[in-house]
């Protein structure tokens, strides 16, 4: 007999909960070349404000058989993560208990929308987050400037940190309306969220805001983070045991390939100076904007990212 969602039970993850939740992520995809994040950061997530974030676990029959987390990144905003089920759960209605939960957790605290984010060719993953009522809203790459202290220096564009200049750039543009106004957020780790003016005034406070001008704005971009990341090895269990310091922009956005060039160059200039080893800056899914950054002879991911939003204000 296929159990239904109502034989689920969801509940607040805890840190005794990780040897089960380790068992069945290690694996989560095992025909591809790459590991999965859970269990680096498992106890980190049930740590910290309950308020903002909340991490759940369900189970069938007394053993843990999925788990996901909420996060409130603003006040009308939640980002919905992690969504991991059991093999030997999957078609049971794990998926959709944690979900509600989630739906519900952050409907309660305000929130009006709640996003995630599925690899491209995730087919599994896209199919269950639109039968979950998400409704497609954007895609994007990565560019990775490589980390250059002269990078771009006999280029004319003047680099300026003016965030009333990014920002009415950044309203006009065509990275906006592919975007829907979204960007890295400032806060969580692999996130988008709405760009504000107070973002790029934050991140101009910083020195982190670079404006391209050249006849007028015609590009910016603005960091978000600076993190170490372990260099990942053959042995997934351990690592290799070396890290690497990242820098991380929250978006480039410019009007033609002249301009990438130039908003490119100031992000591996701002790189090199932070001292960081990689870089990776959100960029519009657009053949422009993809072709522009492949022109400027900079690094790009093989494979976009989708972001999908449910509607909370109806439910």
């Amino acid at each position: 007999m296929t159990d239904t969602p109502a034989s689920v039970r969801v509940r607040a993850a805890r840190h005794d909960d990780y040897d089960a939740v380790a068992a069945f992520t290690r694996e989560t995809w095992p025909d591809r070349d790459s590991t999965d994040y859970i269990p680096r950061v498992y106890h980190d997530w049930i740590e910290g404000d309950e308020r903002r974030k909340r991490t759940v676990v369900a189970e069938v029959d007394g053993e843990v058989a999925g788990l996901a987390q909420s996060v409130l990144l603003s006040e009308w905003e939640a980002w919905n993560q992690g969504l991991r089920v059991h093999p030997e759960y999957r078609g049971r209605g794990v998926s959709t208990a944690i979900t509600e939960d989630l739906f519900e957790w952050a409907r309660e605290r305000g929130a009006a929308t709640a996003r995630v984010m599925v690899f491209s060719w995730n087919e599994a993953g896209l199919g269950q987050t639109r039968a979950m009522g998400y409704a497609p809203t954007t895609e994007f790459r990565w560019a990775h400037p490589e980390p250059d202290a002269d990078a771009g220096r006999d280029l004319d564009a003047e680099v300026t940190v003016d965030p009333d200049a990014a920002w009415r750039f950044w309203t006009d543009s065509t990275a906006r309306d592919h975007l829907r106004g979204l960007a890295l957020d400032d806060d969580e780790s692999w996130a988008v969220s709405q760009l504000t003016r107070a973002d790029l005034r934050a991140a101009a406070d910083d020195d982190g805001l670079f404006a391209v001008r050249d006849g007028g704005t015609r590009g910016f971009a603005h960091r978000v983070r600076e993190f170490d990341r372990e260099v990942e090895s053959d042995d997934s269990e351990s690592g290799s045991g070396e890290t690497e310091q990242w820098a991380e922009y929250g978006v480039g956005a410019w009007a033609d390939a002249d301009s990438a060039e130039a908003v490119l160059a100031a992000i591996a200039r701002d790189a090199a100076d932070r001292g960081a080893d990689r870089t990776r800056v959100l960029i519009p899914e657009t053949v422009g904007t993809v072709s522009d950054v492949a022109a400027c002879r900079v690094d790009v991911s093989d494979e976009p990212d989708f972001v999908m939003a449910a509607d909370l204000t109806g439910q």
